[in-house]
């Protein structure tokens, strides 16, 4: 009985170990890349100084609603400068309030989380923040952001420009704690064989 028992515990043994070597991990395919966008904004006062929110975008052919994509690099490279983005309207930005598909355009979404004012004067408006991106088969992936514009001049409406910054998120190291724990119970195991 004693040898059947550790035949049972070396067989567990090495099955857990198995598990902990040979299992697969789901790996987090996450989007890279930098995308900018371009255009006009409509904004709530005359003055960048006490604006709060972008009450419409207009893309670089002035129609309402759209930005322009200037550039996209890793897995926006593909997004042809000039394409349209939609951009949700409108972005309140003080107070910093989260905004759903703040663009979306070539099968990627932004959905806004926070936003920080860095600059802010009568003749710069600078936002900072993060969001989260997603589309296109990629697992959501945070994103720094920063949208810029100058001197509205007492008007309205300005240029202003955007980009988005995605970041890969690392494994966070479940695989390290799965070996170590198959490690320990193999361990455990040849202990108790010994005895």
């Amino acid at each position: 009985m004693k040898s059947l028992s550790k035949t049972f515990l070396a067989v567990l043994a090495t099955g857990v170990l198995s598990c902990a070597v040979f299992s697969q991990q789901a790996q987090a395919t996450a989007i890279n890349g930098d995308i900018q966008f371009a255009g006009e904004v409509h904004f709530d006062t005359n003055s960048l100084a006490t604006a709060t929110r972008v009450v419409t975008w207009f893309d670089v052919f002035h129609n309402a609603g759209f930005s322009s994509v200037t550039s996209g690099t890793g897995d926006f490279a593909g997004i042809a400068p000039g394409t349209q983005a939609t951009m949700a309207q409108p972005w309140i930005f003080i107070p910093s309030t989260p905004t759903p598909g703040l663009w979306s355009v070539g099968g990627f979404s932004f959905d806004l989380l926070t936003s920080t004012i860095v600059t802010r004067n009568a003749g710069t408006l600078h936002i900072t923040g993060t969001g989260i991106v997603s589309g296109n088969g990629f697992d959501p992936t945070s994103m720094d952001w920063s949208f810029t514009t100058q001197s509205s001049g007492g008007r309205t409406r300005t240029n202003f420009s955007f980009s988005a910054n995605g970041t890969a998120v690392p494994d966070g190291g479940t695989t390290v704690m799965l070996l170590g724990a198959a490690l320990g119970v193999l361990g455990m195991a040849r202990r108790f064989l010994m005895s």
